[in-house]
């Protein structure tokens, strides 16, 4: 349980922007719940989801970066979450899936030339000694745009994306669960992103993905 509250190289736990917005954030809850609660709510909406953001370095891929960047995307984010719970003393670990996105931007299918999100990230987090699945990716105002249903989280149940949008298309199909780990397994997600991935994905313009996002669903809103 030591090595869930430790800080690591990507979950710095123990630097003082991540402390003093944990701490900020989690001011008034009462309970452990109720602060990770918090702290699930301040990082899916106050950090913009942005896999045009791709960072796949240690230095880049650390919380306190996410944190001062206000963007990231799943995998960031996640690891945000897991170092906010450590640093006020909830265990956290980074959980990982392959998932099937059936939602996304032109841009972004173009790059990937799939729709599997290999090594999609969420947060697995301790709670009355019970993990739990939290997945703080999608802000809200990105549900609302693309008609999604936003995840909420209740610090009792798995946080996971659901299978179908608002207007009942196929949304996010988990294929396959890996592991959950106290630190970022970088290598192993490097090596499956050079097995499934072009070069295209990482040497692709970023361009502006808010921008992506509304061209892409105009006229679909309700």
């Amino acid at each position: 349980m030591h090595d869930a509250l430790a800080p690591t190289p990507t979950v710095d736990s123990d630097h003082p922007a991540v402390i003093s917005f944990a701490e900020a954030t989690a001011s008034g809850a009462r309970g452990i719940r109720e602060r990770a609660v918090k702290l699930y709510y301040a990082v899916r909406d106050g950090v913009r989801y942005d896999p045009y953001s791709l960072q796949l370095t240690v230095p880049g891929l650390r919380a306190s970066s996410t944190l001062q960047a206000g963007r990231g995307w799943c995998v960031p984010k996640a690891i945000l979450l897991a170092a906010c719970c450590r640093a006020i003393e909830i265990p956290a670990r980074l959980g990982f899936a392959d998932v099937k996105n059936h939602l996304s931007t032109a841009r972004l299918r173009q790059v990937m030339n799939s729709d599997v999100f290999y090594w999609h990230g969420y947060t697995a987090i301790q709670l009355d000694g019970e993990w739990v699945k939290a997945t703080p990716a999608f802000n809200i105002e990105l549900c609302e745009k693309f008609r999604i249903k936003p995840l909420e989280f209740d610090g009792t149940e798995d946080s996971i994306y659901h299978p179908f949008d608002l207007e009942g298309r196929k949304h996010m199909e988990y294929l396959r669960f890996h592991d959950e780990y106290d630190d970022l397994p970088l290598d192993e997600i490097m090596a499956s992103y050079a097995k499934h991935y072009s070069r295209a994905l990482y040497e692709a313009p970023r361009g502006d993905f808010d921008r992506d996002v509304e061209e892409e669903t105009r006229g679909k809103g309700s």
